[in-house]
């Protein structure tokens, strides 16, 4: 069983499935999606996240109504501060499901995603001279298989990536891990025996 004392601070729902145009937009914004991802560590207040983000508070409190609108996040707790009432956001699931491949869905909320890969090899190329002896992979392989195994290879990435996510917080650098599967249009040689896809030589 995975460790949870990974889990953020406050209760939360396993998964939610975003099925309303409205959580879509809301989510697909770098900002909005970096405070989600800043929330499975545990609630933060508009400032904590501002001082994170390196944003301004005003602006973070307006990405927060956004998220807080769509249902994606919500005040967990409060606690006084002197005269004021710090309010503290979570999310409202530990994982959003979405269908990322389905573009004529986005095409009919009028909705373009940013290419998660552009946005991660972006990252990469920006990662700070200091960091650039810590453990690090980029690496790619291709296979020839069934429909049914690389739904197995999904499934198992998937856990993967949760198994990732609910590690116990520390250190002092936040790493990304980018896991995929997808069919490719490149071409393979025919099974042995097969003399239907080529010629005689």
């Amino acid at each position: 069983m995975a460790d949870q004392s990974a889990t953020p601070d406050y209760e939360l729902a396993d998964e939610l499935e975003l099925t309303d145009p409205a959580q879509y937009r809301a989510l697909f914004d770098d900002t909005r999606l970096k405070i989600v991802h800043l929330l499975l560590e545990r609630a933060a207040t508009t400032s904590e996240l501002a001082v994170a983000l390196d944003k301004p508070k005003g602006t973070v409190g307006h990405h927060l109504k956004v998220l807080e609108y769509a249902g994606l996040v919500h005040v967990v707790r409060t606690k006084q501060v002197r005269a004021i009432e710090a309010r503290y956001y979570g999310r409202t699931a530990r994982v959003f499901l979405y269908h990322d491949w389905d573009r004529s869905f986005f095409d009919g909320i009028g909705l373009e995603p940013k290419g998660l890969l552009g946005e991660i090899t972006a990252e990469i190329a920006q990662i700070p001279e200091e960091h650039q002896d810590l453990p690090m992979l980029t690496n790619s392989r291709y296979a020839r298989i069934p429909a049914e195994r690389a739904e197995e290879w999904r499934q198992r990435l998937i856990e993967l990536l949760d198994e990732f996510v609910r590690q116990p917080r520390a250190g002092e650098v936040t790493y990304g891990l980018l896991v995929g599967i997808f069919p490719t249009g490149r071409g393979h040689l025919p099974d042995p025996g097969d003399d239907t896809k080529g010629g005689a030589a």
